[in-house]
């Protein structure tokens, strides 16, 4: 009896001290009265944060009174900070605010994507760790720039000594921090080259342990062989594939999509580690150039220039244009919208068939190719283009292994009309997907958005609320937040996120951006 009883008072005694010790622990930063949703799917608990130097120090446990800051986040959600591995923000040193990201709540970003990137990698990353970013930047080493640094815009296969040359090149980018390889084979010259030729240079990121990201080789017309040949490439090398921003972008192909995650899943119980991203709208954003026939696009403006020039050559254009959209599902060009057009800015924002009245007083099918000749002897544009359906957009959001990227670069405030995904794109995901339409619940978004991306980029220690990982956090109210950026008016901020934090360190605070820049580079872990 005597015995027992003193045991007892040991065991009081010693969790009164565990008690006693936890609350003189204190924190720079105590988040309190949240519902956390941690990133792994796991369902919302209440709770509170301690952050310490830059890291979650305590999950759980924690009061106002130990913080030297603090956030009260009643009726909020605290998530990790979103991770968007598919963006094009490859000049983050020219801009580092990256304020459309950071008003998303994105904290950590991936360029190099679609093959094109940097190719002096180190010095990119010394220029962006030199600006101070706000936001965690990695990024990839893209085919198309070690291609045309080699080959140029050569429409042929590699000599033994430039494949030799490409390699050395994604050699040298992996080893100066470069977390994968990554391809854009719709695009020049990209598109030029062959399955083998992919899977010669994604071996040497492989061999680094590097993720192949890939913009496939077809999005539409025959996107379910371009989702067996990237599947190809991670079952070649046992790499880990990212398919990036996965879409039926042609109405005759409306519903591939279930063909395609099917493909997906039965590469996965083959043992390939094989996922996707997309984002949360039925339109793409990319280049005019990629609506013409790519031998055109072979070799130099010049060259390009005199081929539109010619008539006969020109003729010939038309027709495999037209031929071209007609597999695709369209009778014109009137479901592009110019984006940025510097040549004349007074076409951002018209539809192609708008452009060729504006430019001939005629809107045919014929008048818009010919309007997209003058554009693109002009300087080129960039695109809006609304080619998918939303229960495509729905089917591939449901699927567990997609996850949500937003395909965006760093948004000049107020220049031109481009995709509102820029501004807009995870918190859509959670306004309209997850409270409006109900696709899919709220933990599976942020999942979607944090850890699925992070491990699968190996961003070590992002992607998770758990004591140790990095403090890169996002508050939010799940009852009002949403996209405000539409496709007519697209520079416009999100609402309902009230707080990011980034590295520990406030970068929105009452919905307002800060300036603060406590990105971080990330390279490869080794």
């Amino acid at each position: 009896m005597h015995v027992r009883l003193r045991c007892a008072t040991l065991v009081a005694v010693a969790v009164c001290a565990a008690v006693v010790s936890a609350q003189r622990e204190t924190f720079d930063l105590v988040i309190v009265n949240a519902r956390i949703v941690d990133g792994t799917g796991a369902p919302a608990r209440a709770g509170s944060l301690g952050i310490r130097k830059g890291l979650i120090a305590r999950v759980g446990g924690v009061t106002a009174a130990q913080g030297t800051r603090v956030i009260d986040a009643r009726g909020e959600i605290v998530a990790p900070g979103f991770v968007d591995v598919h963006t094009h923000a490859d000049d983050l040193a020219e801009r580092p605010d990256a304020a459309n990201f950071i008003r998303m709540g994105v904290t950590t970003i991936v360029a190099g994507n679609c093959g094109s990137s940097a190719l002096a990698l180190a010095e990119a990353l010394q220029a962006i760790t030199d600006a101070g970013p706000a936001v965690n930047y990695a990024t990839l080493i893209g085919h198309n720039t070690v291609r045309s640094a080699v080959m140029g815009r050569a429409q042929r296969a590699p000599t033994v000594v430039e494949m030799q040359r490409m390699k050395s090149l994604v050699f040298k980018g992996m080893a100066e921090g470069a977390v994968g390889f990554s391809t854009g084979l719709q695009y020049i010259p990209g598109t030029y080259s062959t399955a083998h030729e992919v899977i010669e240079l994604a071996r040497v990121a492989s061999n680094d342990g590097g993720v192949y990201a890939t913009h496939m080789r077809n999005e539409g017309t025959a996107v379910l062989d371009a989702v067996r040949e990237s599947i190809h490439v991670g079952s070649m090398l046992r790499m880990p594939v990212q398919i990036s921003h996965l879409k039926v972008d042609s109405p005759s192909r409306w519903g591939s999509s279930t063909a395609a995650l099917a493909l997906i899943d039965d590469a996965r119980e083959q043992g390939v580690d094989v996922e996707a991203d997309q984002y949360a709208y039925t339109a793409g954003s990319s280049s005019l150039s990629i609506r013409f026939p790519t031998w055109v696009l072979e070799g130099t403006n010049v060259d390009v220039a005199a081929r539109l020039n010619d008539s006969d050559t020109w003729t010939r254009i038309k027709r495999e244009m037209m031929q071209l959209l007609a597999e695709r599902g369209f009778a014109d060009l009137s479901w592009a919208t110019v984006a940025t057009y510097r040549a004349n800015e007074t076409y951002n924002g018209l539809t192609m068939k708008a452009v060729a009245q504006a430019m001939f007083g005629r809107d045919g099918a014929d008048d818009q190719l010919e309007s997209a000749r003058v554009v693109m002897l002009n300087g080129g544009a960039s695109m809006v283009y609304h080619f998918m359906t939303e229960d495509d957009v729905e089917r591939i959001m449901r699927h567990p292994m997609v996850g949500i990227a937003s395909d965006a670069g760093v948004v000049p405030f107020g220049s031109g009309v481009p995709h509102p995904r820029g501004m807009g794109n995870t918190v859509r995901v959670l306004g309209r997907y997850v409270r409006e339409r109900k696709v899919i619940s709220l933990e599976e978004a942020v999942r979607k958005m944090t850890s699925l991306p992070a491990r699968q980029f190996r961003l070590t220690g992002r992607g998770e609320i758990r004591a140790g990982a990095a403090a890169d956090l996002v508050i939010f109210d799940p009852t009002r937040v949403a996209d405000l950026a539409t496709f007519a008016a697209p520079h416009a901020s999100p609402v309902g996120i009230s707080h990011v934090i980034v590295n520990g360190v406030p970068a929105v605070r009452g919905g307002e951006a800060l300036g603060t820049r406590s990105g971080q580079v990330l390279r490869r872990s080794s």
